[in-house]
């Protein structure tokens, strides 16, 4: 069979053309989402076109080292991403550090624009936290009250970086099992009881705080009646 097609009879002359298009909708930008499981919902993740709402949820945490008189406050804020939904969940979106101290103020102003740009970059930003605790101070660094040491001041920031994390659910805590504490003190007890130190002499029959007596070198020298006496040997400075 032959296809018949239909022709339409031009009566007036042709003065110009136009090739016809199809539609194409404009292209929206393409967010990264994650699936919502069965129920075909989607949460729209963390991304660097998020724009900044007019209130955040923020922490402040006070750092306070030896190397320098003044403290600095760290201030994290997050943004509530699907409020009031099943998916509902915070994530970093800023950083700032504020001080007295005007020494570290470029190094601070630049790190806390980085450190907010991979925070609304999205993502694992759990990273920041190796990459600041592995920095040295060539100087040394310093003990936190507690015994900790801190290799430098931006390893502390790590530190809280770290804990904020760990606070809003971004990052797992670091803890330790019933088996592994038991053992851990287990292992205390004994490592103490190997260092006790073995004195003979350690329990005295005299009061505390005698002293020593020159005489026979014993500590039972106390004042007894206005004079220093030997309750050892009777020794006294009276006579």
């Amino acid at each position: 069979m032959r296809e018949v097609t239909s022709m339409i009879k031009i009566d007036k002359k042709i003065v110009g053309y136009d090739v016809q298009k199809a539609e194409i909708p404009a292209e929206k930008p393409e967010y990264r989402r994650e699936g919502g499981g069965d129920r075909g919902a989607e949460v729209i993740r963390m991304h660097e076109k998020l724009e900044r709402p007019e209130m955040l949820i923020g922490s402040t945490y006070k750092v306070k080292t030896p190397v320098s008189d003044h403290a600095m406050y760290v201030t994290i804020n997050d943004i509530v991403l699907n409020e009031g939904t099943e998916f509902e969940k915070r994530r970093p979106f800023e950083i700032f550090i504020n001080s007295k101290n005007l020494d570290h103020y470029q190094w601070i102003v630049a790190l806390t624009r980085i450190i907010s740009a991979v925070f609304r970059k999205g993502g694992d930003v759990a990273f920041l936290v190796d990459e600041l605790k592995a920095v040295f101070d060539p100087r040394g660094g310093y003990w936190q009250p507690g015994g900790k040491f801190m290799p430098s001041i931006i390893a502390e920031l790590g530190y809280i970086v770290e804990r904020h994390l760990q606070s809003i659910g971004l990052l797992a805590e670091d803890t330790l099992d019933a088996g592994q504490k038991a053992l851990i003190a287990q292992k205390r007890a004994e490592f103490e009881e190997s260092q006790k130190q073995q004195d003979a002499f350690s329990e005295s029959e005299y009061p505390d705080g005698a002293q020593l007596c020159g005489k026979c070198n014993t500590t039972a020298v106390v004042m007894m009646d206005g004079c220093m006496t030997c309750l050892a040997c009777g020794e006294s400075k009276c006579g």
